[in-house]
């Protein structure tokens, strides 16, 4: 049983910064890839971030530059950093781990960047 933990979530003023936190628990054995989503009301889920078990990463064009996502593999843990936000980068995050035995999502994180 896999469960996934997301944190850092909030309200901030438009130009400052966040940092999700995405903190996987029971049988992992390894994230082969960590990725951040985001959903605004009344859009798809788009993907924002991942990063591959190789540390290679892709990013969203509108993120480039302004976010980095990062893994901590001891720890199970892939984290979002959001720096420069923007009103439109408000929407529920939520991490998306795959692992050997298939693909997890979290409950989602809500981001609020007011302008």
């Amino acid at each position: 049983q896999v469960q996934l933990l997301e944190s850092g979530g909030g309200l901030v003023q438009a130009g400052g910064s966040l940092r999700l936190s995405c903190a996987a628990s029971g049988s992992i054995f390894g994230i082969a890839a960590g990725g951040w989503y985001r959903q605004a009301p009344g859009k798809q889920r788009e993907l924002v971030a991942i990063i591959f078990s190789g540390g290679s990463t892709n990013y969203a064009d509108s993120v480039k530059g302004r976010f980095t996502i990062s893994r901590d593999n001891a720890k199970n843990t892939v984290h979002l950093q959001m720096n420069s936000l923007k009103p439109e980068d408000t929407a529920v995050y939520y991490c998306r781990i795959e692992i050997r035995t298939g693909v997890y999502w979290g409950q989602g994180t809500q981001v609020t960047v007011s302008s």
